[in-house]
């Protein structure tokens, strides 16, 4: 053999000795399950979807340490930690005034706001209602609707219930009205005594359920709807979520409906249930998926803002902000769209 082959011979063993040491070993065990990803990685790459588009409309900076002035805000016992929490990360960086945030429920929030006229921010669990705002038009004030965020509505049983991991909307109204046990909502459930805990109807999550739930059941009239749960044995009302909480765990008989941050901070007690088959989560509330997910909001008034420098500045802060809170207050963000359109009537109504 002569040199040149026995060159030729010798690069190429290296070559593939090279080749061989870069490749993976080769695996002999059981294949390995596939690894699902956390869900917090998933709520971050949602919230990542929704704000991460540039946006249309940018806001003023807003200094906190040089706002002063005292801020009113009363409502929705549902929008009431989120607002809580930009409060108090306003304060936080240095805001020297006065924040009064009442959790009253969506329509005793607007009694203040457009009645009473004691309010500066109205906290809101659904739209205003057209009574409502006639009501603030005469006393001169004009509401302006922020879009701050999305929930999904928890229908939760105790932690202690192993019978029951979904219901159908028709079986939800039955749970709320006219069944006495659960087995008149399912055969194979218990025939125990159901345990019925609603919010009270200030609360704009009582207006919600009503609409969503009880008057589809009830051949779409709404006050047919309402009267169905009004009228049913044994419900406690309540416009304490933390009640509503207690009374649910208290029980694997029990059944309750409120905002889904409250479900959240409470899971070594109580557990939403599935609805139609949909699990209330990001994914689903922002895509509408799951059936009782909702709109949340702000109000408050162009003259107001601008007589009130503290309460725009505290508007701007919050719209500015509010996607970085939301998931930490137990919601979902509002999509870009949306926060836009609030932004829009933001400058709008301060006349910027």
């Amino acid at each position: 053999m002569t040199r040149k082959p026995v060159l030729w011979l010798s690069v190429f063993v290296l070559i593939m000795v090279f080749l061989a040491s870069c490749a993976p070993p080769p695996d002999i065990s059981t294949p390995a399950p596939a690894v699902t990803e956390p869900a917090a990685e998933v709520t971050e790459q949602l919230v990542t979807a929704l704000t991460e588009p540039a946006m249309g409309v940018e806001l003023p900076v807003v200094d906190p340490a040089s706002v002063s002035g005292d801020i009113i805000s009363a409502g929705s016992s549902t929008v009431f930690p989120l607002t809580e929490a930009v409060a108090e990360q306003f304060e936080n960086e240095g805001y020297a005034g006065k924040i009064t945030i009442d959790s009253i429920g969506t329509g005793a929030g607007f009694s203040r706001f457009c009645e009473a006229g004691e309010t500066d921010i109205s906290n809101a669990s659904r739209e205003i209602k057209d009574e409502e705002v006639a009501l603030c038009q005469a006393i001169g004030r004009e509401p302006v609707e922020f879009r701050v965020g999305t929930d999904a509505l928890a229908v939760v049983v105790s932690n202690d219930n192993d019978f029951v991991q979904d219901l159908r909307l028709e079986q939800l109204a039955l749970a709320f009205s006219t069944a006495q046990t659960w087995a008149d909502v399912d055969p194979s459930f218990p025939a125990e005594p159901i345990q019925r805990f609603s919010p009270g109807t200030d609360s704009g999550t009582f207006d919600y359920f009503v609409e969503a739930v009880m008057t589809p059941a009830n051949g779409d009239d709404a006050d047919a709807g309402k009267a169905a749960i009004l009228e049913s044995e044994g419900t406690q009302f309540s416009e304490d979520d933390n009640v509503l909480v207690q009374g649910v765990a208290g029980s694997p008989y029990a059944i309750g409906y409120f905002g889904f941050a409250y479900a959240q901070e409470n899971t070594d007690l109580i557990h939403p249930l599935s609805v139609e088959g949909i699990e209330p989560n990001a994914e689903t509330a922002e895509s509408n998926e799951y059936p009782l997910s909702r709109p949340l909001f702000i109000y408050s008034d162009a003259g107001i803002m601008q007589a009130k420098p503290q309460v725009a500045d505290f508007i701007n802060y919050y719209l500015t902000n509010v996607n970085d809170l939301i998931l930490d207050v137990g919601y979902f963000p509002a999509s870009v769209e949306a926060l836009d359109t609030s932004k829009q009537a933001y400058l709008d109504a301060s006349g910027q």
